[in-house]
Order: structure tokens, then sequence, then C-alpha cells
């Protein structure tokens, strides 16, 4: 049970698997059930049975929830069904693929309560409300403390670093064209080294021998060499892109727990993704929709978030759970990017990487 609520969760923001898409069929929520709120999200979606069921008690409304494979495909499936959504809200769609989202008209404008309690860095689409922020995390390199210590290396802590003869070969990462978290690495790339300077930094980086796989799964699950993953057989790169909160997620789900995470996070390497949810243009039951945005902000799920989808809250009165704190921490400096630069070049930039990287 354990490995596979790993699996599903230690990505916390959009997991790449190759798993059957959501389940529930649409058409089966009649226009006159308003009891209902249908969540559309994608793979990497969990929360705690007793928070949803605080909230149905106290709003009347049944959650139900269905998941769309990766946050890439989820969010595609959301734009092709715009005209009859599979449901009300939309959790799920981060920076990097807001503009898509946004430029298609898949969400009305809802500004839930409480919206005033969220960091302001991580607003988005002041003007319009048609997106409020409910989690974020950094992307980073990760490594495997023991690969380190058995090596007598120092892992790796900047992006400059990673290109060191002593790390060739050490390095697996994920396509950014099927996998969110090798678009963050990407794009972190791209604001540290600029436009023209990236595609430098790649050439580079290829040659140190960095491995591309397609999604999160194979690259932490099956490349990388500090997973715990359950698996007999285990990677041979001690340096993988995950997220800063992989860490605790190893500690969490060990049995027994180690007084310390087997894994680090190279500070130096972080991109800051931010997840967003909406109120779904046309949605069925836009009441139910605009309860759930409320609570999705609210403290109760905030809180309740971390330890389910292992990502952080952005309402600033909640708390983070204690193995975040001993386990890891956000990064202090990550690159960031404006939304609409991500916009303008993202495309574009993923061209220009399959042809340098896979070719």
């Amino acid at each position: 049970m354990h490995h596979k609520t790993f699996v599903a969760v230690a990505v916390g923001l959009g997991l790449v698997t190759l798993s059957a898409c959501g389940s529930g069929s649409t058409g089966t929520t009649k226009a006159a059930d308003t009891k209902t709120v249908t969540l559309v999200s994608h793979d990497s979606w969990a929360a705690s049975k007793s928070v949803i069921q605080d909230f149905e008690k106290r709003s009347g409304y049944t959650v139900k929830v269905l998941k769309d494979g990766d946050a890439g495909q989820a969010v595609n499936k959301a734009i092709l069904t715009k005209d009859h959504p599979q449901g009300d809200v939309f959790f799920g769609v981060d920076n990097t693929l807001l503009s898509r989202a946004l430029d298609n008209g898949l969400f009305q404008p809802y500004r839930p309560k409480g919206s005033d309690m969220v960091v302001r860095q991580y607003r988005a689409d002041e003007a319009g409300h048609r997106v409020t922020p409910i989690d974020s995390g950094d992307i980073c390199v990760n490594y495997d403390k023991k690969y380190f210590v058995d090596h007598k290396l120092t892992p790796p802590a900047t992006f400059d670093d990673l290109l060191e003869p002593q790390y060739k070969n050490l390095l697996v990462t994920e396509n950014p064209a099927t996998a969110s978290p090798g678009l963050g690495f990407l794009l972190g790339t791209a604001a540290k080294y600029g436009d023209s300077g990236w595609q430098e930094y790649w050439k580079k980086l290829k040659a140190n021998g960095v491995k591309v796989v397609d999604g999160w799964e194979q690259a932490y699950n099956q490349e990388f060499s500090g997973s715990a993953g359950g698996r007999k057989a285990k990677g041979d790169r001690p340096l993988v892109v995950s997220y800063a909160s992989s860490p605790p997620a190893e500690v969490v789900y060990a049995d027994p727990k180690p007084k310390t995470a087997p894994t680090g996070v190279a500070y130096g390497t972080c991109f800051r993704q931010v997840e967003y949810a909406g109120l779904l243009s046309n949605a069925r039951n836009p009441q139910g929709g605009k309860a759930l945005l409320d609570f999705l902000i609210s403290e109760k799920f905030q809180e309740d978030m971390p330890l389910n989808m292992f990502v952080y809250p952005v309402r600033e009165t909640a708390e983070v759970p204690a193995e975040f704190v001993k386990y890891g921490h956000q990064a202090e400096h990550p690159e960031t990017m404006a939304p609409d630069k991500i916009a303008a070049n993202r495309d574009q930039w993923v061209r220009s990487w399959t042809s340098l990287v896979l070719k």
C-alpha cells in the first residue's frame, strides 16, 4: 500500500505516469443534481477522508473527484471538454501551463472567501480572478546521500556544479515535453542563464552525460539510486530532478522511519512551481464549485495538504507539518519566471531543447 501511495504522491505537483485516465464517466451527473460537486484534477490529487467529509457535512455537497492523468494531460483534456466539462472545479494547472488554460477560456471568474490570506507573490490573474493559488513546491535536483558518502564526493549544489566532470553520467531528468518536473527544470535553467544562455548550458549538460526519461516515476523510482521505492533493483543514477519535498516523503513512507532523510536537495537548482484551481466555465454546479474553492484555501484543507500531496500551503496562516520542518525546507532563492514569459517561450524552448538534447 505505502509504496503505491508514495509513487502517486511524492511528486506532489503534476506527476506524469502512464496510468489509465479518470474513471468516472461524464454525463452521469444530471443537470438537476446540484448536491454533487465534481473536482477534476491530475493523478497526484490526495486529501484526508475526514477533511473532505467535514466539508461535505458543513456544505451539504457530496464531493466527487475525477483524475485525468498527469498535469499536462489533465489540462489538455479540460480544454477539449470545456463546453461540456467533466466537473465544476479544476485543480492542478501550474504556472508553467497557466497561460494555456486562461487563453483557452477554461475558467470563469470567482474570488474565493479567504483569498486575501494567500501569499501575494503566488497570486495570478489579479484582474480576472479566474484562478486561485492552492499550493507551491520546488522542482530541484535531489541526491542520494549514501552514494556521495561512499564515493567521498561532495554533492552538487548549483546548476553550474552539474557540469563538473566528477558528476559525469550521474544525473537523470525528465523530458520537458512530457513531464512537468522536466519542464520546471528547463525553465529553471532558462531563468538562470537567460534566453540565449540556457542552450549552451544544456549542450554542456548533455556532454556531461545527462540521461532523459519520459516521466517522474521512471526517473525517481527506476533510475535514481536513492529512492526507497521498495524495489530490489535500484537505479544507478545518484542525481535526479524531483522536488524539495521528496526527502520528507522518503521519511514519512519509510518503515521503520530513519532519523534523517536518505536523500538531499541541491537548493541551487530549484524552480518554484505554483498550482492553481478555478471554477470551470460551464460548470453544472457553479454554487457547489464556489463552495469547494473556498474550502481549498481554507486553513483546514491547506494544513491537511502537505502530507497528502507533499506540497506547501499558500495560505499565510497555515502551519506546515513537523516532518516538513525537520526533513526538508523550501528553497530560499528559487528560480522563478512570470507566467506570461513562460507563455511566450515555453513551446519554442521545448522544441529547441528536444532537437538539442534528444537528437
